[in-house]
């Protein structure tokens, strides 16, 4: 049972929510975005926002500078 995150192939958790797989992922950046399987999640639905086995998850953190 895996997953794929930003095209890596990682062990699925049953019931993990994007904000436990972003603190497993060690992303800690202040912006980020996230697709499952091509649907955006919203940052308030992190806590709540469970995926299922086989999904592909994109977390593309956002930099910002002059």
């Amino acid at each position: 049972m895996t997953i794929e995150v930003n095209g890596n192939q990682i062990d699925f958790v049953e019931g993990e929510t994007i904000t436990q797989l972003l603190k497993r992922m060690n992303f800690i950046f202040p912006l980020i975005v996230v697709k499952i399987d091509g649907e955006l999640v919203k940052k308030p639905a992190f806590g709540s926002t469970m995926f299922p086995d086989g999904a592909s998850i994109q977390m593309i953190h956002l930099i910002s500078g002059g």
